[in-house]
């Protein structure tokens, strides 16, 4: 098996996390199994997390562990007295966040439709400095709903629409969505296809955008 490690200049001393990424509400539930190294800060993890689910980084989000919050503090902080401070997502690491195997944690996407991810730590993986530092998605199941479809509650209202074909909605949710949608499609190698062109160990919002849009095939 493939990990995904820390070989930055001779450094081989960063452990290989395993998470288990669930999307709480669905069910089935979509779900990502990743590696990642230990070292990653979390806003190279939040890029990581677009890229595996699905999403197009259209949003705010946030790192939940216990009372602490952690985001990207240009677009997201504390907006009225007595709100808990929001931590810097680029001065923290995974490791330091969740340090022991079966820690969990949860990352929230938009926060209008709230989708809430529960994020465990499987396995704490020795270093193997053989191979490049990179994200690897090891498995997972289904698609990531929509974009702005309305949350958990939303999306399950759209898949039972889209499945009957004399909804009176059908014909305006198909082209809503712009393209054909197939609610348990998940693809491993193209997900690692996409993770490779991240760069470690910062990536820029445009360098996110961009593989996003390569992912969904869009041009600007």
């Amino acid at each position: 098996m493939i990990s995904a490690l820390e070989t930055n200049a001779g450094k081989g001393n960063t452990p290989i996390y395993q998470l288990k990424v669930v999307l709480l509400g669905g069910e089935p539930p979509v779900w990502r199994r990743l590696q990642v190294p230990g070292d990653a800060h979390l806003d190279w993890l939040h890029a990581v997390l677009q890229v595996a689910i699905g999403w197009t980084n259209s949003h705010l989000h946030a790192f939940m562990v216990g009372a602490d919050r952690y985001s990207d503090t240009r677009h997201h902080f504390a907006e009225y007295e007595g709100d808990p401070e929001i931590l810097e997502a680029r001065k923290f690491t995974l490791r330091q966040i969740a340090p022991r195997e079966q820690d969990a944690f949860c990352y929230e996407y938009d926060f209008g439709d709230s989708w809430e991810h529960e994020i465990t730590v499987e396995k704490i993986l020795p270093p193997d400095a053989a191979v490049p530092t990179v994200a690897l998605c090891l498995d997972g199941a289904r698609a990531c709903p929509p974009e702005d479809c309305g949350g958990i509650g939303g999306y399950d209202n759209l898949l039972k629409i889209l499945k009957n074909p004399k909804h009176p909605e059908h014909k305006t949710m198909k082209e809503w969505l712009g393209r054909p949608f197939d609610a348990a499609a998940f693809d491993v190698g193209k997900t690692n296809l996409w993770l490779r062109k991240l760069k470690w160990p910062r990536v820029t919002e445009a360098q996110l955008r961009k593989v996003l849009m390569g992912r969904d095939d869009y041009r600007e």
